[in-house]
């Protein structure tokens, strides 16, 4: 028992399928209970109250959301007159719905028409997002990761580039927001300006220090073979820092959708963050979490398809472990493998009983 507890805390373990399971569920569990206690436990938190009678107080009006210090001041000053008390039942404030509740408004969000016509639905206004974060992280990376390879290889291309990016990396990207709109108009270039700039600096300096990274050992093995300069940068450079710089992209990317919301507010509102908008200002806040819980689905799926895409393109790395990708392809080469077996066991069988018969008829 203590060997297994110690097992918990070891720095660098190997942790078990069945445990990473386990703890992998418990991620989203426990800020899910908590929600849960929150929204349906009465006296832990509950501030507001619902009227649901509102006895002999002039200004409540049933089903209104009242503070429960003021409910409970004016129905003392009622009960002074000896009138008819107010009734009402303890709720959480507006903005924080309950989880069934944003689960119901997850669901019917796609079916659920705009409240006016020029509004985007739902999925509409995700798929702009999508747009967005795509051409913008694109663009970085297209300029971004042979620019930080070539500074992490070569150090005068590193004293060229890298004192400005330091520099410029440390300004915001929404501060460039009147100037992209200024630039570039009010449509969607701003957006993939901001989405460019918040990642392109970033991503060079990360590609650059991926680069130093790489084993001097296999430079000194290349040269001594005669490598020339552009030799080792594509035939040893490269590929040595591939499955580290495969990593640094996914993180780049989650790191590219923190800038979603701001890009999509400069210029004309629009994506995701229009909807957003709109639902608050209609107060319908189950889909305002909707719609941010979405937003994480997709970069969570996003991150899990391109991790087991990895595993698939680099089974030699030193993290590679069989994912839910990894074991899909191999349950359908299984099921290949039964079916193919099947059919061989059945066409011996038909060989076996025509032989018998043949046998038979002889006899």
């Amino acid at each position: 028992m203590a060997a297994g507890r110690r097992d918990w805390l070891r720095p660098f373990g190997e942790l078990p399928p069945r445990r990473r399971l386990t703890l992998g569920a418990l991620a989203f569990i426990l800020p899910l209970g908590l929600w849960c206690l929150v929204s349906y436990v009465p006296f832990l938190w509950h501030p507001m109250i619902r009227v649901t009678d509102p006895g002999d107080v002039d200004w409540m009006t049933r089903d209104q959301l009242v503070e429960g210090d003021a409910f409970r001041t004016e129905n003392q000053a009622v009960a002074v007159r000896g009138g008819h008390l107010a009734r009402g039942v303890a709720v959480n404030p507006v903005f924080l719905p309950a989880p069934h509740e944003v689960l119901r408004a997850l669901v019917t969000g796609f079916t659920t028409p705009p409240a006016r016509p020029d509004e985007p639905w739902l999925h509409e206004a995700l798929l702009h997002s999508i747009g967005i974060i795509f051409w913008g992280f694109l663009v970085s990376s297209l300029i971004g990761v042979p620019l930080g390879i070539l500074c992490g290889a070569l150090p005068s291309m590193a004293r060229l580039t890298e004192p400005f990016i330091e520099f410029f990396r440390y300004l915001p990207a929404p501060a460039f927001g009147a100037l992209a709109v200024a630039v570039l108009g009010i449509n969607d270039a701003p957006k993939i300006a901001i989405i460019f700039i918040g990642t392109f600096f970033q991503q060079v300096l990360i590609v650059a220090n991926t680069t130093r990274r790489l084993d001097p050992a296999l430079l000194e093995a290349a040269q001594t073979l005669g490598a020339k300069p552009r030799q080792l940068l594509w035939r040893v450079v490269v590929p040595g820092i591939i499955t580290d710089l495969y990593s640094d992209q996914r993180v780049l990317l989650g790191w590219a959708w923190t800038y979603l919301i701001v890009a999509e507010l400069i210029g004309v509102s629009s994506g995701i963050t229009f909807f957003i908008n709109q639902q608050a200002k209609y107060r319908a806040y189950d889909r305002v979490f909707a719609s941010i819980i979405l937003i994480g689905l997709i970069g969570l799926t996003t991150d899990v398809i391109l991790a087991s895409i990895g595993r698939q393109l680099f089974p030699w790395a030193r993290t590679a472990r069989a994912g839910w990708f990894s074991q899909a392809v191999q349950m359908f080469k299984r099921r290949e493998r039964r079916i193919a077996a099947a059919a061989v066991s059945t066409e011996v069988t038909g060989e076996a009983a025509s032989t018998v018969s043949a046998g038979e008829v002889a006899s």
